[in-house]
């Protein structure tokens, strides 16, 4: 990050997992390269371990948990003169929301809610954290609100002004941009791959039966050539979660293929971008993985075996130029991606280059904008308890909210835990009571509310 002084723009970043954190805190950087930020982490199911949060690569001058309500109460202005709110005491310049669609439209009600009557208040940043290829409208209605709405590519720019115009909603928040961690050396190409990786997801494909195949033609592929190495990539260790829960891990596969998993066969974790860098043929199902390795140049498969459907995110890649096989794959094909889809889902700035920070010039000069106003308007988020009586309070409640954003009193009520990040590590108890509680959540939950079915 670049140093920053007390007269840096203040940035705060509220993130729900490990890879939202990772978006949140890059794009903070790219749309306002000199900032102080302060990262918050709320508190729920995929809170990242220490672990997760070195592998992301992140940094922060500040990095803490916390609850929805607790970080709200932060947002509070000081009440000024005479009970009138001072036009200086808000605490950050700018609020970046990288979350789950719910906990953004939660915070934005609670903000507007902490926010009412203040003369001046933070900018309010959202966005996603790769493709948009599921809930569509559902997800970017739920964002509606924020200052400003973060599309990815030129194609998702325009998919999202759709939605708010559909809906007769202001679509002037929406800005074009990139994903804020492309980056890398360029791929300068081998007559034949060394590397292969296959970047596993954690919800796509879902069963046992898929999942198993795709590990087990894996496997395959690498005892079929054995002069290559073909890296398994995963993204969290077992007892950890991101951003999707994954109910059946690759570990847990892996350790029952016949014969166990040949010599030039392994699993990985750590930074996607370090394993980038020894990569010669990127192979996935749908992952955001695929768009970091096709901004290098990197020979990029996307997998049709299980087939070209929505529930998998990889119809999202029609045009590419990458959908094959794994039978393809194994007789030798090298996908080569289409330069014009390349250009749509805004990929044109390439590593090769060195235009890809211009992506961001448009976020950035509409947030400074917004940040030298003087006085921006009352968050108005579309789903209110006129417009989605039967929606929104749930939403709301999910986060410790009412249906006007005021703190519910039982969260509001709870004390919040104390102590630095780093305790996390240390507290062993404490790691083994969270872990017990999202095992009961994710796992134990689940399984009963599926033999109540039966």
């Amino acid at each position: 990050m670049p140093s920053r002084t007390a007269s840096s723009p203040r940035i705060a970043v509220l993130a729900d997992s490990d890879t939202r954190w990772k978006w949140g805190a890059l794009t903070a950087d790219r749309i306002q390269p000199d900032s102080r930020l302060d990262g918050y982490l709320l508190r729920g199911r995929a809170t990242p371990t220490v672990r997760q949060l070195d592998e992301v690569g992140a940094r922060a001058d500040a990095l803490r948990e916390i609850r929805g309500a607790d970080f709200l109460d932060l947002m509070t202005p000081d009440p000024g003169h005479g009970g009138a709110r001072s036009a200086d005491a808000a605490p950050y310049d700018v609020v970046v929301l990288a979350c789950v669609g719910g906990a953004v439209q939660a915070m934005l009600h609670g903000l507007a809610r902490t926010w009412q009557g203040a003369g001046r208040r933070p900018v309010v940043v959202t966005g996603y954290v790769g493709v948009v290829y599921e809930k569509l409208a559902d997800g970017l209605l739920l964002r509606h609100g924020a200052d400003v709405v973060l599309a990815n590519s030129r194609h998702d720019a325009d998919r999202f002004r759709g939605v708010y115009r559909g809906v007769g909603a202001d679509d002037g928040s929406v800005v074009e941009c990139a994903l804020p961690f492309l980056g890398g050396a360029p791929y300068r190409g081998r007559p034949e791959p060394r590397t292969v990786v296959f970047a596993a997801q954690p919800s796509v494909p879902e069963s046992r039966a898929d999942r198993a195949y795709l590990l087990g033609r894996a496997v395959a592929h690498a005892r079929q050539h054995p002069g290559r190495e073909v890296l398994i990539k995963l993204r969290s260790r077992p007892g950890e979660h991101t951003t999707h829960i994954e109910e059946l891990p690759y570990q847990k596969l892996a350790a029952k293929v016949p014969g166990g998993l040949p010599a030039n066969c392994r699993l990985v974790y750590g930074n996607m971008g370090e394993v980038l860098d020894r990569t010669d043929l990127m192979v996935t199902v749908s992952s955001t993985a695929a768009l970091e390795a096709l901004h290098r140049g990197i020979p990029t498969a996307v997998l049709t075996d299980l087939g070209i459907r929505e529930a998998l995110g990889n119809h999202h890649f029609l045009g590419s130029g990458c959908l094959a096989s794994w039978d393809e794959l194994d007789a030798g094909a090298r996908p080569v991606a289409d330069p014009q889809w390349l250009a749509r889902q805004g990929l044109p700035h390439t590593a090769a280059d060195g235009t890809y920070e211009h992506a961001f010039d448009a976020a950035r000069a509409r947030v400074t904008a917004l940040r030298d106003a003087a006085r921006l308007p009352p968050i108005t988020p579309y789903y209110t308890p006129r417009t989605a009586p039967g929606y929104l309070p749930g939403i709301l409640a999910r986060y410790g909210l009412d249906p006007h954003g005021a703190p519910l009193a039982g969260p509001a009520a709870a004390p919040e835990e104390t102590g630095a990040l780093r305790r996390i590590a240390r507290d062993t108890v404490r790691e083994a009571a969270r872990g017990a509680y999202r095992h009961g959540v994710q796992r134990i939950a689940p399984a009963i509310r599926r033999w109540g079915q039966l």
